[in-house]
């Protein structure tokens, strides 16, 4: 049996254990300062109607948060499959970048991993950073 966590993970790849310790799949992070309209309206700009049970999709995003949105799918929180919608973590995470917020790596990696295991059709995540 091996035994992994984020403190063991953020040592093995010499990468700080600090941050907000937050994973969230189905729902809105809880974290002091977070509020999904705040992000939200900024991320959709020329929508008035923003709300955290809003349709999230990419196609309405600027330029820049496209660009941000795609390095987080594909650097820091690999997904499989489209990417039209963003999760609400990904929003997260984005609020997090914009906000000069540090968020805690080792942990979005094992989570990130332990979820694409538990899933029937996935693919290794972080492949190349542990191979």
């Amino acid at each position: 049996r091996v035994y992994l966590d984020a403190r063991i993970l953020a040592s093995i790849l010499h990468i700080p254990h600090t941050g907000l310790y937050v994973f969230e799949h189905k729902k809105w992070p809880e974290v002091e300062g977070f509020h999904p309209n705040q992000i939200l309206s900024i991320l959709y700009l020329k929508d008035p109607n923003v709300h955290p049970n809003m349709a999230l999709t990419t196609n309405r995003l600027s330029v820049d948060h496209r660009l941000l949105h795609h390095f987080i799918v594909h650097q820091i929180l690999p997904t499989g499959g489209g990417y039209a919608k963003l999760s609400r973590m990904q929003v997260f995470l984005m609020w997090c970048i914009l906000s000069k917020i540090e968020f805690c790596f080792p942990l979005l990696m094992l989570k990130t991993m332990v979820r694409a295991f538990s899933q029937k059709k996935s693919v290794l995540p972080f492949g190349s950073i542990l191979t």
